[in-house]
Formats: C-alpha cells, sequence, structure tokens
C-alpha cells in the first residue's frame, strides 16, 4: 500500500472528536482553573479545524499533520496549566469545593483524550506511515506486532489502542501490554501520568475532607 492510499483511508474522525472533547470539557470547568478565557482552547480547535479539513481535502497530509502539532502543542499547555491551577486552588482552597472536584475530574478525562491524540499521531510516523505493509513502529510496540517479525502485515492499531494505552497511564500511571520503546513517547507518557497524578491527589483530597 502506497503512502497517499494509505493517507486516504486512516479514519480521522476519532481523533476529531476526542480533540473537540478535550475543549469541550476544558470550556466547562471554573476560569480559575484555566490559562486565559476557559473556552479558548475550544476556540482555537474550532479555528484550526478549518484549515485542518482543507489540508485533508487537498491531500496535504504533511500540512495536516503540522496543524495538529500546533493544535495538540496548545492543548497540552492548557491541561497542564489547570492541573497546576488546580493544585494551587487546593491549597488556597479559593473555589468551591463541588467545582473542584468537576474540575478535577473534567482535567483528567481531557488529559487522557489529548495523549490518546498525542501517541495516535506521532507513533511510527503517523496513522498513514503505519497502515503500509511491512511498517515497523520505533515508538510503540502492541502485543498483536510481537508475533511473527514483527512488521505491519494485515493490523494496525486504532486510536482505540492508544487510547486504551492513554488510559492506563492514567489509572495505572504506567503502561500494562503495551511496549514503549521512543524517548518522546516516555517523556510525553511521564507528563501525561504527572498530570493525571495531580488530579487524582485533588479528587482523592477533596473525599477525604468530605469524610472528615
Amino acid at each position: 500500500m502506497d503512502r497517499e492510499t494509505a493517507a486516504k483511508g486512516v479514519p480521522r474522525w476519532p481523533a476529531t472528536i476526542a480533540l473537540l472533547a478535550v475543549g469541550v470539557l476544558l470550556a466547562l470547568v471554573s476560569s480559575q482553573l484555566t490559562l486565559g478565557p476557559s473556552w479558548l482552547p475550544l476556540a482555537v480547535i474550532v479555528v484550526l479545524s478549518v484549515p485542518l479539513t482543507m489540508a485533508s481535502v487537498w491531500g496535504r497530509h504533511e500540512w495536516r499533520r503540522k496543524l495538529s502539532f500546533v493544535g495538540l502543542g496548545t492543548i497540552t499547555i492548557a491541561v497542564a496549566a489547570a492541573a497546576i491551577f488546580l493544585i494551587r486552588q487546593l491549597l488556597q482552597g479559593s473555589v468551591v469545593g463541588s467545582y473542584l472536584l468537576t474540575g478535577a475530574g473534567a482535567i483528567w478525562v481531557a488529559n487522557l483524550l489529548t495523549f490518546a491524540i498525542w501517541y495516535w499521531e506521532i507513533d511510527g510516523g503517523g496513522p498513514s506511515e503505519r497502515r503500509r505493509d511491512g511498517h515497523v513502529s520505533t515508538d510503540f510496540l502492541f502485543p498483536q506486532m510481537q508475533i511473527g517479525d514483527g512488521k505491519a502485515t494485515g493490523w494496525w492499531p486504532a486510536f482505540l489502542d492508544y487510547m486504551f494505552v492513554a488510559f492506563n497511564a492514567s489509572t495505572a500511571f504506567s503502561p500494562t501490554d503495551t511496549l514503549i520503546l521512543s524517548r518522546r513517547a516516555k517523556v510525553l507518557m511521564m507528563v501525561q501520568a504527572l498530570i493525571a497524578g495531580v488530579t487524582v491527589v485533588v479528587i482523592a483530597a477533596r473525599a477525604i475532607n468530605v469524610l472528615g
């Protein structure tokens, strides 16, 4: 399968929906937990969706990938900043408890989805590259790839596979059945686990406060 055919065959709507969901989640949290207006990340995503769609229609898949990284970088900064503000507000006690709890939950889910998209975009040069027969990834090694010689021969990881990896990183704070190979993937997973840990600590602290 050549590169152009592979690019056209990649369903991108799961990642698009996930990215929009992240923007909506951040828009719903308290403005005290966001870097700037809470609606700003969603606005950035909506604005970027226009050139992203045009790049896909015109077959400019490298442009689309670069624009995706711009959007992902912006969202990642927003999620990380929200986690930092979450800890600050917990220490100061200046946010209503219910807002703090719902904010932590929203940030946890937004963090999971953000890094699921990161893994989906970076692994093996992107989803288009991964669909080429004989392709070998240097970022993630899924169990299905360990069968035979490790080359892609009819099976490629879908977005759900990367969401599963991200879910494990946010709950177990480590991968489970999937091996993390590249340094960039390891750095991303460390950042994700750190943000997830922060939100879990806030949720636990709030629960202890209520029970106390």
